[in-house]
Order: structure tokens, then sequence, then C-alpha cells
């Protein structure tokens, strides 16, 4: 009786556990990081605040001036107050930023090596799509190979997400950091990706849009706040 060999894993399928997954790590993160991210937070709309009131400040002196329309944008661009208030929101958002995404990498690394080295060969966004870890020959990949694995990640990350596209070249559909731990992501072919997974990943893009949205909303009301106070309504 012929063995029948999981096949590789489709690029959707690995995207969709890898979701699944940081999710679950991004819950953790902010667990640990809520008081830091809370003040954060805090500082970042303080800062908005204050570049809002500095950029609609620039706006009403030069179009009180008489200035042409023009001069609007090169009045923007030269204004100290408003590049000190851009500066102080970047450094806010830097300490907000920075932060949850170096422990979010230190968490990953726990996270995927850890799971993807036990007998399961998967983490729970894997488990929960249908994939396993093996390595070149087809055996579990250990936990050194599997952090191994996520540590190699990174390159992936920072060659523009072309390493994580090259999973999506056949046969073996194997990412850079596959590539150089060894390792393959597979599936059993005859098992369709489940519908709560299919659900997930069709939510994904509604949320990107609200989340966008809201954020846009947030920006209106402090730009209308600042120029009411400004303006004096």
């Amino acid at each position: 009786m012929t063995v029948r060999q999981p096949a590789p894993a489709p690029l959707l399928h690995r995207y969709t556990a890898w979701s699944l997954d940081a999710a679950a790590i991004l819950v953790v993160v902010v667990a640990l990081l809520h008081r830091q991210l809370a003040v954060a937070l805090d500082a970042s709309a303080g800062a908005i605040d204050v570049l809002a009131e500095a950029m609609v400040g620039a706006m009403v002196r030069t179009i009180d001036s008489g200035a042409a329309p023009t001069a609007l944008l090169q009045a923007l661009l030269v204004d100290p107050g408003l590049h000190h208030a851009v500066t102080a929101l970047a450094l806010d958002v830097s300490a907000l930023t920075l932060p949850v995404m170096a422990v979010f990498a230190l968490v990953s690394l726990l996270w995927f090596g850890l799971f993807e080295g036990s007998r399961w060969r998967a983490t729970p966004g894997k488990r929960a799509v249908g994939l396993w870890v093996i390595d070149d020959d087809a055996q579990p990949p250990g936990l050194v190979r599997a952090c191994l694995r996520q540590a190699a990640g990174v390159l992936s990350w920072l060659s523009f997400n072309i390493g994580h596209l090259m999973a999506a070249h056949a046969p073996r559909h194997q990412a850079l950091h596959d590539r150089i731990a060894g390792t393959r992501v597979v599936r059993d072919d005859r098992t369709p990706m489940p519908m709560p997974a299919r659900l997930w990943l069709a939510l994904q893009p509604a949320a990107c849009c609200l989340l966008l949205a809201l954020l846009m909303r947030y920006l209106d009301q402090r730009v209308s706040i600042a120029f009411g106070a400004i303006s004096g309504y």
C-alpha cells in the first residue's frame, strides 16, 4: 500500500495560519505591555492634538494674510511649529510601536519555535488550518531547527516579504526561511480549509477598512476641534 505524501501548503493557507497566530501573539504582547501602551497612546493622542493645532494655526495665518492659495503649502512646509509637532508625534509613535515590535518578535520566536518543535509540529494557527512543519526528510523539525526557522524569518521580512512570496514557487513551495532551515510547510491536500479559517480570512479586509475609517474620523475630529479653538467657534 502506497503511503500518501503530504502536499506543500499553498501561500494563502500559510498566511491564514500566520495571521491567526499573529492575532494570538498580539493579545499576549498587549497583556504584557498594557500599562506602557496606555501611556504611549495618551502621549500620541496629545501629540496629534498639538500637530492639529499647529497645522490649523499655520493655515489660518496664511489665509488671513491674504496670501495666494499656492503659498499655503509653502507655509506648511516651512512652519517651525509644525515641524516641531511632526517630530514630537514621530517620537511618540516610535515609543508606542517599537516596544510592541520587539516584544512581538521575542514572543513569536518562542511561540513558533516551541510549538513547531513539539510533537504537534505546528502552531495553533497552523493546526486550525490543517498545516504542519517537516524537515527535508519529512521528519519533525525538532526544537533547534524550528527556532532556526523562526529566526531566519527575519530575512523574509527584511526582504520586503519577497522571502515569504517565494513560498508560491512550485514544486516545494518553500519560503526563504524554510530554505535556510531545511523545512517545509505541508498539509493533507484532501482536506479543504476549515470554514472558520475562511471566515477569519474574509473578515480581515473589512476589519482593516473599519480601522482606517475610525482613524480618519478621529483625525478629522481633532482637526475640527483645533480649528474651533483657534477660530473661536
